[in-house]
């Protein structure tokens, strides 16, 4: 029939089509690149049969799930991201972080519906972003899948090394205003001091305040020891340490050993 492939061609695309396969581990959904990287036209359907016949139908299987934290700057088109595992505040500040010591402190911030920060009503920058995130979710997914990656450590190193610089090369535009609107971290400000969660505590009778269940005494020689009853803030950084502040001055304190009963725990925190 006209269209149809002769048995022999057919043949040879089929084993070159599964030299790829066992190769580089690709699954169905590799069928556009294929045709993309070696000149393979083949559609989903037959590539389907083709794994089931030869028993590597069971790649099709996912790995773990992980998330793609993703910043963009709108008025130049650069984009920065790394994966976790999930979408967290603290990986979110760590994105900002990481976006600050490279290019310096955004003029202002818009974030999707998704998470709990701020809102964006101009419809031009939302769907920029959402553009953004579709490359990602069909053009990233099918690369670190056909390079073997299975990993967040690998797969953020494949952003930061292979993918972002191609993709920053190929979206970037000339913004409209010639002028960078970030603005230059001076030093000896501390983004670990500013990127972080703070709680109020109230100091007990002994000089402790709780946090997460973990008894804070602070020492007696601070310079300004907050009395008994007064509030201090706790101040949690992103490497999991703890700070006490009194009138912004950092106390100096220990941990004690002995968890408190929650009735003491009630006592101490009211």
């Amino acid at each position: 029939m006209a269209g149809e492939l002769a048995m022999g061609e057919k043949e040879l695309i089929r084993a070159k089509v599964m030299e790829q396969v066992v190769q580089q581990q690709l699954t169905l959904k590799e069928a556009e690149k294929l045709r993309e990287c070696h000149g393979i036209e083949i559609d989903h359907e037959t590539l389907r049969r083709w794994l089931r016949a030869a028993g590597l139908w069971e790649r099709e299987r996912r790995g773990s799930p992980c998330c793609l934290m993703n910043m963009v700057d709108d008025a130049t088109g650069i984009t920065f991201s790394f994966f976790c595992e999930e979408e967290t505040t603290s990986d979110a500040m760590r994105l900002l972080w990481r976006w600050i010591e490279q290019y310096g402190i955004p003029q202002a911030l818009y974030c999707d519906k998704k998470n709990a920060f701020v809102l964006t009503r101009e419809p031009t920058i939302a769907e920029q972003l959402e553009r953004n995130h579709g490359v990602y979710q069909d053009r990233l997914v099918k690369e670190l899948r056909l390079a073997g990656i299975s990993t967040i450590e690998e797969a953020t190193r494949f952003l930061r090394e292979v993918y972002l610089p191609k993709i920053n090369t190929k979206f970037a535009k000339t913004p409209a205003q010639p002028e960078d609107a970030h603005v230059p971290l001076i030093h000896p400000t501390s983004l670990e001091d500013i990127l972080c969660y703070e709680t109020p505590r109230v100091v007990s009778n002994d000089y402790v305040v709780s946090y997460k269940c973990r008894p804070l005494q602070m020492q007696r020689h601070n310079r300004l020891l907050p009395t008994p009853k007064a509030q201090v803030t706790v101040r949690e950084l992103l490497d999991g340490r703890i700070k006490l502040l009194y009138h912004e001055r950092e106390l100096e304190y220990v941990e004690l050993e002995k968890p408190f009963r929650k009735e003491e725990l009630a006592s101490r925190s009211a």
